[in-house]
């Protein structure tokens, strides 16, 4: 099994229906957050279930969802088929975009699931969308330095916070006997200190910075900014002259 047939089933990862939707929720409204101008065309690369798109969307142009999982696009799809704002894409469908065309892209929660060569071509691919001007967000990397405990800590707070402590505590349980603990041991977790993911992006062409706060509940966890640097600036601006 590899991470792709993981998530493309039901999984343990949400301990409640309420947790589910708290996350999607929070999620949503820092994506919102983001968006520069309601003509933003925005893409969401690897963005699961997104259960509250539809908040996103009504605050932008155009709005894509893509994820690698057949079965969270069918689901996508069923969910938002009467929006017209929202296209759902696979992950090959991405290349399809138009270059230069993203005020937007958030790639949240994925990174650690890439290889590192996979992680660099995506890089390279979100250079190739983005407008010279437009931002590209990365979310939820893991620092090397953090252990399953300080992930477990994070979603009790969550869970405290949300009302949903109980179930909270009955899934962790859970979630430690079930097969995402064999799957994470076998597959593994991609971990990048921050002067590991300032390097890579920058040798893709980007200007990055680390975020104040990180997307989601888990501020262990990091975000980082990146923009099109100056050089790649410069050259559109000559090319559409």
């Amino acid at each position: 099994m590899n991470w792709r047939d993981y998530w493309n089933r039901d999984t343990p990862i949400y301990t409640s229906e309420r947790h589910k939707m708290l996350h999607y929720r929070l999620l949503a409204n820092d994506i919102i957050g983001l968006i520069p101008s309601p003509k933003a065309v925005v893409l969401d690369y690897g963005s699961g279930e997104a259960l509250l798109a539809d908040k996103i969307a009504a605050r932008c142009a155009r709005l894509y969802l893509s994820d690698a999982a057949p079965l969270v696009r069918e689901r996508l799809t069923e969910r938002f088929k009467g929006n017209e704002r929202i296209a759902v894409l696979s992950i090959d469908d991405v290349s399809g975009i138009a270059d230069a065309s993203l005020d937007l892209i958030v790639v949240n929660s994925l990174v650690q699931y890439l290889s590192l060569d996979e992680f660099r071509a995506l890089l390279r691919l979100m250079h190739e969308k983005l407008k010279a001007d437009g931002k590209l967000v990365l979310g939820d990397i893991i620092p090397p330095d953090i252990s399953p405990l300080t992930d477990a800590k994070a979603l009790l707070s969550f869970a405290w916070q949300g009302g949903f402590l109980r179930s909270a505590i009955t899934g962790l349980a859970r979630t430690a006997f079930s097969d995402y603990r064999k799957v994470r041991e076998e597959l593994g977790l991609a971990q990048y200190s921050e002067e590991e993911i300032v390097d890579l992006v920058q040798d893709a062409g980007f200007e990055p910075e680390r975020a104040e706060r990180n997307l989601g509940h888990n501020q262990a966890r990091m975000t980082f900014l990146a923009r099109p640097s100056s050089q790649a600036r410069d050259t559109e601006d000559l090319t559409e002259r």
